[in-house]
């Protein structure tokens, strides 16, 4: 394709198979959205675009990503501000003939409706990531979480069990939950380990708040160590040990993804039927 459609902050550079969405640097463009740069989305990254509201005298555009494609929407399940969103363009009213135009073009050559992607189709923040939360630093170089503590903010019982390090193939996923709203944290998901205790009490977590864990770099953060861990779990490997199950929060998010599809008429009340249970039966 080669054409551009320019908006608010964002910019989406389309080509045959993919679209390129780039992000201004500025101080009136989200710090989240500064610090992603660039992302290119491959079509079959996608489930669907559609026109969402926007301000006044403006049109706005949001790509869906298929569950599973990216491992940044992944990561931040349903937390993000519309300010924050990736996905979504916002541009001048006038403009709403060449965004319809462009959104049809691209609906032509999406990957299937709400079918889970079987891997990850959207590139990750490239490590070495690290951040400052409230009772320590986290940093990731690829192939380690590292936690070290911090001498103010830390429980008695993270002093306890010390700094620690998470190498990747022991880990089965990753919870984040925004600093923008009370509970923040990141919290490591040991393979075949019981549920932890409170996150302030949980070695394998560090806790957010005001001025800590910000999401510009907690949340790359997170999608990077959570696409290592599917790139360090080959085909082969559940029958060596046993398969993690599955996040019941994740299973509950892509739910909500399908009944937006539903909703939006993408999919049949057959096909959410069926996927809803498929969903239910991984728990």
């Amino acid at each position: 394709m080669g054409d551009v459609l320019a908006g608010f902050h964002t910019v989406w550079e389309f080509d045959t198979d993919s679209v390129l969405i780039r992000f201004e640097r500025g101080i009136r463009t989200p710090k989240l959205l500064q610090a992603l740069g660039e992302r290119r989305i491959p079509h079959e990254a996608l489930a669907a675009v559609e026109r969402v509201p926007g301000r006044r005298g403006t049109v706005a555009l949001r790509a869906v990503p298929r569950p599973g494609a990216d491992p940044l929407m992944d990561a931040a399940g349903d937390q993000l501000r519309e300010t924050s969103d990736p996905y979504r363009l916002e541009l001048p009213a006038e403009r709403e003939p060449l965004a319809a135009y462009w959104a049809g073009e691209i609906r032509g050559a999406l990957g299937p409706a709400g079918e889970p992607a079987e891997r990850h189709l959207v590139a990750a923040p490239e490590p070495p990531l690290s951040f400052k939360a409230y009772d320590g630093k986290a940093s990731f170089d690829g192939r380690t979480v590292s936690f070290r503590w911090s001498r103010t903010g830390a429980s008695t019982a993270k002093w306890k069990a010390g700094d620690q390090h998470f190498a990747i193939e022991e880990l089965a996923g990753v919870e984040w939950r925004s600093p923008d709203a009370p509970g923040g944290l990141l919290r490591l998901l040991p393979r075949g380990a019981e549920p932890g205790p409170e996150a302030d009490q949980d070695p394998a977590a560090v806790v957010f708040g005001r001025g800590y864990g910000l999401l510009h770099e907690s949340l790359p953060f997170a999608a990077s160590v959570l696409a290592a861990i599917h790139r360090a779990a080959p085909a082969g490997r559940s029958g060596a040990s046993p398969v993690a199950r599955p996040d019941p929060g994740a299973v509950a998010d892509r739910i909500r993804h399908l009944g937006a599809l539903h909703s939006a008429g993408l999919l049949t009340d057959a096909e959410f039927t069926t996927k809803k249970a498929e969903l239910l039966a991984e728990l």
